[in-house]
């Protein structure tokens, strides 16, 4: 298994925001964390990323726990809200990420070739990125976060806030890549239609729990729903999805 979580629980003060949480995911996956905002999708990514420790339970990513020091050049985390540096060029910036991960290297050479493949932006990603749209941000750093082609790519809501045509331009980057590379991609979203197709598994988490986990197809047959907007609803008895 690439990820295992076992009944984990995170408390911010007297706050219990996941309350054993346990799911698995399996290498070359595209895995789908999905519920509603403020559900705990957010608080599991950074405690899997290393950035924050879980309160108890079992955390496992590659083996190993979260924030080794093995895991910094083979995991890759995308925040919900990273932002760019509005003085740097596309080019600069994913030149800039190529060297961090491999120096002055011809591996650094490829990475950013394969940055700038999976940007697609043209001429423009010789523009400074304070006048880039919100899309063409986004797609910088979805090509940031797999250019360095990681054994797993944890990414937050890589469409969120993006329109129809920018987000169907990520979902088919992010697929294509796990295809053609096998990289095992963890996404969260509170859009549960938007990743019907894109996840062959998925977990549904609400109020920091766990509510159902399996394949989308099985789970959409055994509950006899349409989508998986539905299946949530029936999950919860009909809670805010939104």
């Amino acid at each position: 298994m690439q990820v295992v979580v076992e009944n984990l629980v995170k408390r911010f003060g007297d706050f219990l925001a996941l309350r054993n949480v346990s799911f698995e995911v399996e290498e070359g996956e595209v895995f789908g964390l999905i519920g509603p905002n403020g559900a705990g999708k957010t608080t599991t990514f950074r405690i899997l990323a290393g950035l924050i420790p879980p309160t108890a339970g079992r955390v496992e990513v590659l083996g190993e726990k979260p924030g080794s020091s093995k895991l910094k050049r083979v995991v890759t985390y995308l925040p919900e809200d990273a932002g760019t540096y509005r003085n740097l060029t596309g080019y600069e910036f994913l030149k800039l990420i190529s060297e961090l991960y491999f120096g002055k290297t011809r591996e650094a050479d490829e990475a950013l070739e394969l940055g700038l493949k999976l940007a697609s932006l043209g001429e423009r990603i010789h523009e400074k990125m304070k006048n880039y749209s919100k899309g063409m941000k986004r797609r910088i750093q979805v090509a940031r976060a797999l250019m360095v082609k990681p054994k797993l790519a944890i990414l937050d809501e890589p469409t969120a806030g993006l329109d129809v045509i920018h987000s169907r331009e990520i979902r088919g980057i992010i697929v294509n890549f796990s295809r053609d590379l096998g990289t095992t991609v963890l996404i969260s979203s509170h859009n549960m239609l938007e990743v019907e197709n894109l996840c062959g598994k998925v977990a549904m988490i609400d109020r920091g729990t766990i509510v159902l986990e399996g394949y989308v197809k099985e789970l959409l047959a055994e509950r006899g729903a349409k989508n998986l907007e539905e299946l949530f609803f029936m999950a919860t008895g009909g809670g805010e999805a939104s």
